[in-house]
């Protein structure tokens, strides 16, 4: 390898962001990537080509199980009923719509993805409405959207160690409390509002509030971003190794000198980690690490929800491409209550996501990791989920072709909560960085990782 080559670990959207961003700065990029498909946890598959055991060793690579089903699983693979369809790990929106930072990004390799977007409505007890605020709800409230779309970095901030239970305390009125309660827990996927930051959820609605709807889903789903970030790459000279696991990242003086894989050492003065920032020891000797450092890391949490995808034979063509939210009361988990999401989005035919006249819902409950390993939690949070989507589709299981439901305890990487202090892209090690959803970057999840890589990119430009 040469001196300007840098070797990427893991082909998550922080690992191929980066890849990609390298890439067009003139770097030679190598990624070796230990599962069999690209895009780490924001992961697309198509199902017609897997079969049981494949599936299940996926999601168990990912932090992830199916409790339930409906049919048996085992069933559905028999019957092969998945046939025709790509599905994602898990549940996928991405914040910002057709603005958001995936085209962002994607747009200075010369390129775009199509991306179906949503306003999002409430369920409520016994009925839905949509969208979430009224015109008059908007007029009440646009002074404080106003207010946090000016707000400046400074100010964030100050507001970074304060919770959102205080800011509900001291502001929350009406809708707009309501809009706290619900759109903190969402954007973080954290239930318990006492761990939520006032400034770092202000500062990652902002970034949703850009001119498009909030929300959004890849057409053909999150390959259409993964893939045409690693074609980049390729196209330009990169290399991507698939089944290929990183054994330890060589050290030597505090500095990065590469990688051993399968026994061979790759040699490179920039070694770049898209892993579970929480599993960096297990590739690279702790000791060279200040104890500070390394305990904080080993500390550091992730957040966990239960899915939920519903193939339905028929779907009222009113509903498609909405998507809905709602708020269970003392439930008795953490934070007591819990928010969810029920999405039509990916039901529209323009998704590619599943075969003619059929229709995907996608929907998820929060959870934290703990309760998302809890057989007896995740049996309350799935009765909560089919109730909402009844309460939209009051006959929906006679339309029910199948639904799957997979629980995932680590769907952020690390929770952006006030408790974690997520690490900067640099580590202590001399041209060691991470990215991913792992570190401090703007955003929450699929954005956070992407934006990490931007944030790298920028700081090894200006080196």
């Amino acid at each position: 390898m040469k001196k300007k080559d840098i070797i990427i670990i893991g082909s998550g959207i922080g690992g191929l962001t980066a890849g990609a961003l390298l890439t067009k700065k003139g770097f030679k990029v190598i990624i070796f990537e230990k599962e069999s498909l690209i895009g780490g946890r924001a992961l697309s598959f198509n199902t017609s080509n897997l079969t049981i055991d494949s599936y299940l060793k996926i999601l168990s690579n990912y932090n992830m199980m199916i409790p339930f089903s409906e049919p048996e699983l085992k069933t559905i693979f028999e019957k092969k009923k998945l046939l025709g369809y790509k599905l994602d790990l898990g549940y996928h929106a991405i914040g910002g719509g057709v603005l958001s930072n995936a085209n962002s990004v994607l747009a200075e390799l010369n390129n775009h993805v199509d991306i179906l977007e949503s306003y999002v409505g409430l369920i409520k007890e016994n009925e839905y409405v949509f969208p979430f605020l009224s015109k008059i709800d908007k007029i009440k409230i646009f002074p404080n959207i106003l207010r946090l779309l000016l707000v400046s970095e400074k100010t964030l901030k100050k507001l970074d160690p304060i919770s959102i239970t205080e800011t509900i305390n001291k502001y929350g009125r009406g809708k707009m409390k309501l809009i706290l309660e619900i759109f903190s827990r969402s954007i973080t996927t954290i239930n318990n509002l006492d761990l939520i930051s006032t400034g770092e959820m202000f500062r990652s609605q902002r970034n949703l509030y850009r001119g498009s709807k909030p929300v959004g889903y890849p057409k053909n789903g999150l390959e259409s971003i993964t893939e045409k970030l690693a074609d980049y790459i390729k196209q330009n000279g990169g290399k991507i190794y698939l089944n290929k696991k990183v054994k330890k990242i060589i050290i030597e003086k505090q500095k990065t000198k590469g990688v051993i894989v399968d026994n061979k050492k790759y040699l490179s003065d920039i070694v770049i980690s898209n892993t579970l920032v929480q599993d960096l020891f297990k590739i690279v000797d702790e000791k060279n690490f200040p104890k500070d450092y390394t305990k904080n890391i080993k500390s550091l949490k992730g957040t966990g929800s239960l899915c939920a995808y519903y193939s339905l034979n028929k779907l009222d063509k009113e509903l498609i491409g909405k998507t809905f939210h709602f708020i269970e009361r003392n439930i008795g988990i953490d934070g007591n209550d819990t928010v969810g999401m029920i999405d039509f989005m990916a039901s529209s035919p323009d998704s590619g996501i599943a075969p003619k006249n059929k229709f995907i819902v996608q929907s998820y409950i929060i959870c934290n990791p703990d309760e998302a390993k809890n057989f007896e939690i995740l049996k309350k949070l799935k009765i909560l989920l089919d109730k909402n989507l009844e309460i939209i589709i009051p006959d929906y299981k006679k339309n029910l072709n199948w639904a799957i439901y997979p629980a995932i305890w680590h769907l952020d990487g690390v929770a952006k909560t006030i408790e974690n202090e997520k690490p900067d892209i640099k580590t202590p090690i001399k041209n060691l960085f991470i990215v991913g959803d792992s570190v401090k970057a703007t955003g929450i999840g699929f954005n956070c990782a992407l934006n990490s890589a931007r944030d790298l990119v920028e700081h090894l430009s200006k080196k």
